[in-house]
């Protein structure tokens, strides 16, 4: 509509249509006039000729059929007591089908990752441990390292500094040590953590040699100074988060910029966080792809933060 002021979008709800019926309903002719006298008044500039094709009851309203001077016609609606009236229409059905192709065309463009292919692939996830968007990605990536098992190298890394508080500085230590000298054990426990964030069930559960797990903690922290950059807020990233810097060298090589950041033979991928498209971007990094890489994984976006829900959506966010 070029000369119409759209007053917003149509919100056609049932109680207000059933209420209209206990007003004095307007006649057909009636509707006409009202409808006609309500755009010349107050929607169009002045001096533009409009005029009314037809007007017919519809759901519970009167379709107002509007014929422009540039020869548009515009669908509108009139409450039935000539109260209420609705410059735009939208359909439901239609609307949402062109959402749902909308967003499986931004999955699909994700899913075309261009990176160096490989016999194979090496996939580093940089993630903080307790930031939303880390563990979602890496609930739709556990999936994905099960399917592929060792014909990708799929890894968990950290970004060089924590916004999550002391608690992601020690979860981060634990779960890098476990990687390090309890590694056949790692995906079991990580998959328990992302439940509800309770790292001490998850290590017994897991049967996690604790004495063997405390002195790597001990010794990993002394070399990087977790703590001792902790304590000291003057080294803290931009003033504001601790240090964390077990993965540095990869944070600086990739650019890493936050939670999660997603490379694949060396190269920043995007991708959703879905299972499937994140296979998809693995097996875009394969010189020939196996057969895993036709497996069917879910299409559903992990919910962000703790425990193991769908969204349906796909998200970009981050914790930077």
């Amino acid at each position: 509509m070029k000369k119409i002021i759209f007053l917003g979008l149509m919100s056609i709800l049932v109680l207000s249509a059933c209420a209209t019926q206990k007003e004095k309903t307007l006649t057909l002719e009636e509707a006409k006039v009202k409808a006609n006298d309500f755009i010349a008044n107050n929607l169009v500039q002045p001096g533009t000729e409009i005029s009314i094709k037809e007007v017919v009851e519809e759901a519970g309203l009167y379709k107002v059929v509007v014929n422009l001077p540039d020869g548009q016609e515009i669908d509108s609606y009139l409450s039935m007591d000539g109260k209420k009236f609705f410059p735009q229409v939208m359909d439901i059905e239609e609307t949402e089908a062109a959402t749902a192709d909308k967003t499986n065309g931004e999955q699909a463009a994700a899913q075309s990752v261009d990176v160096p292919k490989t016999e194979k692939p090496v996939v580093e996830a940089f993630v903080m441990s307790h930031c939303p968007y880390g563990t979602q990605i890496e609930k739709g990536l556990i999936p994905v390292i099960k399917t592929l098992g060792d014909k990708a190298d799929i890894q968990i890394k950290f970004v060089s500094y924590a916004m999550h508080g002391e608690k992601e500085l020690d979860e981060e230590l634990r779960q890098y040590c476990i990687m390090e000298e309890q590694s056949d054990k790692y995906l079991s426990y990580l998959e328990c953590f992302l439940e509800d964030d309770n790292y001490e069930r998850c290590l017994g559960e897991n049967n996690i040699n604790t004495r063997t797990l405390n002195t790597c903690v001990t010794a990993t922290d002394k070399e990087f100074k977790v703590k001792e950059l902790f304590a000291d807020k003057t080294t803290w990233s931009g003033g504001s988060y601790p240090q964390f810097n077990i993965h540095k060298d990869e944070n600086l090589a990739y650019g890493v910029k936050g939670s999660p950041t997603l490379v694949i033979n060396g190269t920043t991928a995007s991708a959703g966080r879905d299972s499937a498209s994140l296979l998809a971007a693995v097996c875009a990094g394969f010189e020939v792809e196996p057969e895993e890489c036709s497996t069917e994984l879910s299409s559903a976006s992990p919910s962000a933060g703790f425990g193991f829900g769908a969204t349906g959506a796909a998200t970009e966010a981050s914790c930077n």
